[in-house]
């Protein structure tokens, strides 16, 4: 919630400051929606208001960047002894580094180092790939989902090669094995969503779709908008399949997955594989 609050505030500021020149600059380019006969004002009315608001909010995410990933971090290290997992060593950088360099070499030291994890989204996590590379760091490195989209191989380049993370179905939808549950949704909705955009699909917009999803079919079964009545819906949602996963919610669990939800990917030759077809 604070950090919320913190992005929102930063986005308003953000905002604020970047209105003014903003609508100047589109005043002197001629970037305006100029009166007529169709329409109501009588003065050239500037058009890049929305650039200032997506800068805006540009701004506020990557100012909280560092935080966010310092909040997936801490999880992590709390569960790890659970699994086994002994965490060797901890370093951090923030949402302007450009090289992490100096991180990963102290990494690359660590006795003992069987694998390195780096929970974060952004460029951050393309910048420590590309060093991590260049470092010739030999374990393997592993990313969260919050690099789950195309853009971060393009970002990464040939240095992402290798890399693995748990992400949802959706981006190896035609890898998938026939029986899946999973299969045909994911499918149908990588192919609608790439006729549509041109696009490959990403996870973050396949989570929108399953939210939107969720709560349509909450609102139908509650006869209306009500609120109350669409909450319990929405909590009773079970064996919704997704792109994201098989839901099953209760008053307690609002996400409504549990850990088949994600398939162990590694990066092959520029695309997506499931780890199960590469041997490893």
């Amino acid at each position: 919630m604070a950090a919320g609050l913190l992005a929102f505030f930063i986005a308003l500021f953000a905002s604020v400051m970047l209105v003014v020149p903003v609508r100047a600059l589109a005043l002197r380019v001629g970037m305006v929606d100029l009166p007529g006969p169709r329409k109501v004002h009588l003065q050239p009315i500037p058009l890049l208001g929305g650039v200032s608001m997506y800068a805006a909010v540009v701004i506020a995410v990557r100012a909280l960047a560092g935080e966010q990933t310092a909040r997936w971090a801490a999880p992590f290290v709390a569960v790890a002894p659970t699994a086994g997992i002994s965490v060797a060593h901890e370093e951090s950088y923030g949402p302007r580094d450009s090289d992490m360099t100096p991180q990963l070499t102290n990494i690359k030291g660590t006795p003992g180092l069987k694998a390195v994890v780096n929970p974060g989204f952004g460029q951050g996590p393309a910048i420590v790939t590309r060093n991590y590379r260049q470092l010739g760091v030999a374990v393997p490195l592993y990313q969260s989902h919050g690099v789950a989209s195309k853009q971060f191989i393009d970002l990464a380049g040939p240095a992402a090669e290798g890399v693995r993370l748990p992400a949802a179905a959706l981006l190896v939808a035609d890898k998938l094995d026939p029986a899946d549950p999973q299969k045909p949704i994911v499918v149908n909705y990588a192919r609608r969503y790439q006729e549509k955009t041109g696009q490959p699909v990403s996870t973050f917009g396949g989570h929108a779709y399953d939210g939107l999803m969720i709560l349509v079919q909450a609102m139908q079964r509650a006869g209306g908008f009500d609120k109350a009545k669409v909450r319990d819906e929405i909590e009773k949602t079970k064996g919704y399949i997704g792109t994201g996963g098989i839901v099953n919610m209760t008053p307690a669990d609002h996400m409504g997955l549990d850990l088949t939800a994600f398939r162990m990917l590694e990066i092959r030759n520029g695309d997506w594989t499931l780890m199960a077809d590469t041997g490893s």
